[in-house]
């Protein structure tokens, strides 16, 4: 089953924000994904980082998939399909939406230290953010 270790990350709050998507395929071989986003918050970019690596996988046509996050509140949310704040309820409906779409795709909370080369990739793409002077 492929591995998919996701972040994302913003330089303010809101701020310059971009996600990091690091896939290990079965066979070993790795693909990255960094994705400036424009201005949010960090909490936003931790959920756009999940809804995008369940588009990859319906995208892909990957149908089994272990999705790794160090945020709390995004694996609680999905967890307990609820979250507090309105502003989060998008996202929280696009990724229950793609977890019925995709059974075998599941999320998963891991340590920040497990989860660094997600965010190497989410860094990099709030550095692209601030070059485009999305805030």
């Amino acid at each position: 089953m492929r591995t998919i270790h996701i972040d994302g990350a913003s330089a303010g709050q809101p701020g310059p924000s971009g996600v990091g998507i690091f896939v290990r395929h079965d066979d070993g071989s790795v693909e990255e994904f960094s994705r400036p986003l424009g201005c949010l918050t960090n909490n936003e970019a931790e959920f756009e980082a999940c809804v995008y690596a369940y588009e990859l996988c319906r995208e892909r046509g990957w149908h089994s998939a272990s999705i790794r996050t160090d945020s709390q509140l995004v694996n609680a949310s999905v967890e307990k399909q609820f979250v507090k704040r309105k502003l989060y309820q998008p996202y929280l409906a696009k990724i229950l939406r793609a977890e019925e779409e995709l059974p075998l795709c599941f999320l998963k909370w891991v340590p920040s230290r497990e989860n660094r080369a997600a965010d190497r990739l989410a860094r990099q793409a709030v550095l692209a953010s601030r070059r485009e002077d999305s805030c």
